[in-house]
């Protein structure tokens, strides 16, 4: 939707989520001023929603690396208030092939919950992985795709972060072989795989064949 400037209402949704969830986790509220100079607004959401964010980074990045945690946060985040996905966080993570399967519903283990829990707050108080920026799609990090509309961001907590532009902008060089990540998540048009120059970070993140659809 290039040139075309499109607003967006984003909603909560009540979903049902099995195999323990974040509810339980650091849930002492902070105490919020306002806006922070560059930072998103804080946002309030439910339970659920929360729970729902908190999976999509715990299926989808290394979860001992708070910095890869934000950046596949950050990225479910920038698709909510795209026009182009789904209006709430649970519908965003949950839309068929774009993360993992059963992001929704597979068990998580508690050991790892309050990290996850920490990274979501910060996420929903205004946080954001500033490589990745306005990016909206990942990909395991160290695999190659042959397109030319990819622009690699950042690469941590095993995926590789990118924004989709056109050919020209578009790095077209040959992928350095990242170590592998812990899951697929973003999908959809991938580009050839960038040059070590293009990645700004070290990690791992969603996939261009079933997650975030470049």
């Amino acid at each position: 939707m290039r040139g075309v400037v499109a607003t967006k209402t984003v909603r909560t949704s009540t979903v049902l989520l099995l195999g323990g969830s974040l509810c339980a986790c650091n849930t002492a509220s902070p105490t919020v001023t306002g806006s922070i100079p560059g930072r998103e607004r804080p946002m309030t959401v439910s339970d659920a929603e929360r729970d729902c964010l908190g999976r999509a980074m715990y299926f989808e990045a290394n979860r001992s690396d708070a910095d890869g945690l934000l950046a596949v946060g950050t990225v479910v985040l920038n698709r909510l208030h795209a026009a182009i996905f789904p209006g709430s966080i649970c519908e965003v993570v949950g839309q068929r092939g774009q993360f993992a399967a059963g992001v929704l519903t597979k068990p998580m283990q508690a050991k790892d919950l309050d990290t996850v829990a920490d990274v979501a707050d910060a996420l929903l108080a205004g946080e954001r992985h500033p490589k990745v920026a306005k990016a909206m799609y990942f990909h395991t990090a160290g695999r190659r795709y042959p397109y030319g509309n990819m622009h690699y961001v950042a690469v941590t907590g095993g995926n590789a972060f990118y924004e989709k532009r056109s050919a020209g902008r578009a790095a077209r060089t040959e992928t350095a072989h990242f170590a592998a990540p812990a899951a697929d998540a973003a999908s959809g048009p991938a580009p050839a795989a960038p040059p070590v120059a293009d990645v700004a970070g070290a990690g791992a993140g969603a996939r261009p064949d079933g997650a975030a659809t470049p």
